[in-house]
This record gives C-alpha cells, structure tokens and sequence, in this order.
C-alpha cells in the first residue's frame, strides 16, 4: 500500500429509533477508535461511511447492501441486534466482504464473514446463572423482546437454572420497541420471583424497568432486595435512559463497565468524556464496537492489503490491549477472548463490580465446553469471584 492510503469502511449502526442510545453508544466507539487510528502510525487512514437503518429491520439488508454492492466495502462495522446480523449477513456472503460484529450475542454461530468482539454466550449468560444460583435464588420470570437474542438466552439460562435445581415461573415476550408492560409486570409482582431475567431491548426496557420499580413501591416491595432485575445488556448509558428513580439495584453481565480498572481504561473513558460529553457513560458495546475498528486496523496492517481473505488470515490470533483488559482474536472461531464482570447498577449511572473471573475467557459461541455447575469445580472451569 502507498503511504497514507484512504480506506473506506462501513457503519452500520442505528443511532436513532427505538434502541438509538445503544446504537449512538456505538457509532461514538467507532468515531474514537477511527480517529486514533488515523492518528496512529498506520500506513493508511480510515475513512467512515455511515448508514442508519433506524432499528428497522427492513432497513439493514438496503443500508447494507448500499455499502457493499453500490460502495464496493469490504469492511463493515455494525449490527446491534441478532435479527439484523442475520438480515445482512447473506449480502456478506454475496459480496465478499467481512462485518465486523460489535455486540453481545446468543451464540451459536461462525461465520466465514463474520469478526465478534463483543461476549459469547459463556462470557455473559453462564457466568450470569452461576452468580444467580450461587447468591440469589433459582426461581426466575424472564422477560424478553421477541427476537433470536431473548429466546436463545432465555432457553440458556432456563436450561442452567432447571439443571441445578431452580425453575422458571413465568416468561414472556413483547414486540420489539413495545411499551405496554403493565400486565406482564403484574404477573411478576403476583409470582413474587428471587430475580426478573431482563432480554428486552431499548425503550421496551427502559419503560419496564421504571414500571416494575413503580408498582412495586406501591405494594411496599423492596424490588432492588427482593427482585433484582438481571441482564446480559444493560449499561450506562441505559441508566440514563431509565432515570435515577429506576437505575439502581439491577445486575449486569457483561465483560465491560467503565468502572473498570486498568490503565487503558483511565484513557479510554477520559477520551470518551472529552469526545462525546452528550453521550453519558461509556458502555460495553462501545468498546466492542471501539475493539472491533481496532483489531481491523492491526488485521489490515499484518496484511498488508483489504483484501478479505489476506484480513482473515491475519486477525487469528490478534492481541489488543483494550479497555477491559488484554484480548485475544481466537483463530478457530474469530471471536475473542473476553473476561467476564457482573456489575450492580446506582443510581448516578454507573455500575459496581461486584464479581469477576480471574483472567480473560476463550470464547465459546456453542457452549461445547459447557458442563453442569456442580462438576464445575472438579474441571476447573472458570467461575466468577465475588469482588465487592
């Protein structure tokens, strides 16, 4: 390559419609990690072509296929959802090129044209059942948008829970961007759960939390205490969005929280606040997404060329050290190898950690490795620490 060569690559991501926090969460994480690369001693700059599908899924396969057919990319950073990785993906396929996967997800998935940086199944939802089985209760109400990502964690976390003695007492699903949740939260007042199992998406769960967190104050039920509401999405900024009479008390597991201690993330999230002050806290699927134009930096230079294939090749086995800590790109299934945390919400926006692994995990998107709790320790398969 030339010195200083332009390359273009693809943004996909929903800033606005009914998930646009998350969405503008991840867009300021690809705009920083763009500009640091372009401050960077890469022999080529990153130059940003932005398409906003909205959160209409109907949208993503034409944004798409306007960057890979009319626009020729090769590299594409986006998707939030499941149902919207699987509306392009066919158009990667077609075309050839590669998308750069930003967020958590449920797993059960390789693809050729796929990178995931954000966590597998093993480094959010199993981590997550073990902490619940361990120092909560095993007696669950899910509740979830209906889309592929709450149906398979839900049947995850069902499965762990039932196998190690809980059960599930009621679960249901609402239209993504629904916000009639009065009845369902009826229903999980009247079950009296150990924990709520969060897997809605944007405003259906801001309105949610808010609502149960209302009507149980009503009935003189600490629902922070007595009901915790546990994710494997929630994040700072989606504090803000539900308001500090709401934010407290919930669970999150995730591999990020910019609480976070590490040198790396000191810069990070002061770089952030200085970048983008409108956007509130730094969340973990804007340093998947801040991860993701990272690693295509590194790729694109061991390469040394776009091409797909050559870019393949070289992000097998890609170290970064990132905000969470170091990663690893695993050659086998190109997703990476995060560490996960559980954190409890405040109310001022950020999150405690309150438990954590020893060290980053090797993703495992099938859960092949996966074995019952109780055999857990005899295999030494990692389980979380309480930290706080």
């Amino acid at each position: 390559m030339r010195d200083r060569d332009l390359i273009d690559i693809g943004v996909l991501l929903s800033a606005t419609g009914s998930y646009g926090t998350i969405g503008r969460s991840m867009l300021g994480g690809a705009l920083l990690a763009i500009e640091e690369v372009n401050a960077g001693p890469y022999p080529f700059l990153f130059r940003a072509e932005r398409v906003d599908p909205g959160g209409n899924l109907s949208e993503y396969y034409t944004t798409a296929q306007r960057l890979l057919a009319e626009r020729r990319i090769v590299h594409v950073v986006g998707c939030y959802t499941s149902s919207s990785r699987k509306e392009v993906l066919p158009l990667f396929e077609k075309h050839d090129a590669l998308l750069w996967y930003p967020s958590h997800y449920e797993g059960f998935e390789t693809s050729e044209n796929v990178v995931y940086t954000g966590a597998a199944p093993n480094h959010h939802v199993i981590p997550l059942a073990d902490y619940l089985i361990d120092a909560v209760g095993g007696q669950g109400w899910f509740v979830g948008s209906n889309y592929i990502w709450a149906w398979e964690n839900n049947r995850i976390l069902r499965e762990t829970l039932v196998s190690a003695g809980g059960r599930v007492l009621g679960e249901r699903y609402l239209p993504v961007g629904e916000t009639d949740v009065r009845a369902i939260v009826d229903q999980i007042l009247a079950a009296r759960p150990d924990f709520v199992f969060n897997t809605l998406i944007g405003e259906s769960a801001y309105v949610f939390f808010r609502t149960l967190r209302r009507r149980a104050q009503a009935l003189g039920i600490d629902q922070p205490r007595e009901m915790p509401v546990v994710s494997c999405s929630l994040s700072e900024p989606e504090l803000a969005a539900i308001g500090p009479d709401a934010a407290d008390g919930h669970l999150s597991s995730s591999v990020y929280f910019e609480s976070v201690e590490t040198a790396e993330n000191r810069r990070f999230v002061a770089a952030w606040h200085q970048r983008f002050p409108e956007l509130g806290g730094a969340s973990a699927d804007a340093e998947a997404t801040y991860i993701a134009v990272h690693l295509l930096a590194k790729a694109i230079a061991a390469a040394g060329s776009t091409d797909l294939e050559s870019v393949r090749r070289a992000v097998g086995g890609l170290v970064l050290n990132a905000p969470q800590g170091e990663i690893r790109v695993d050659p086998d299934n190109r997703h990476c190898n995060l560490r996960p945390r559980i954190g409890r919400s405040r109310r001022d926006g950020g999150f405690d950690i309150i438990a954590e692994a020893g060290s980053a995990t090797r993703p495992d998107p099938y859960l092949v490795w996966r074995e019952p709790a109780e055999t857990a320790a005899k295999s030494g398969r990692p389980r979380l620490s309480v930290v706080s």
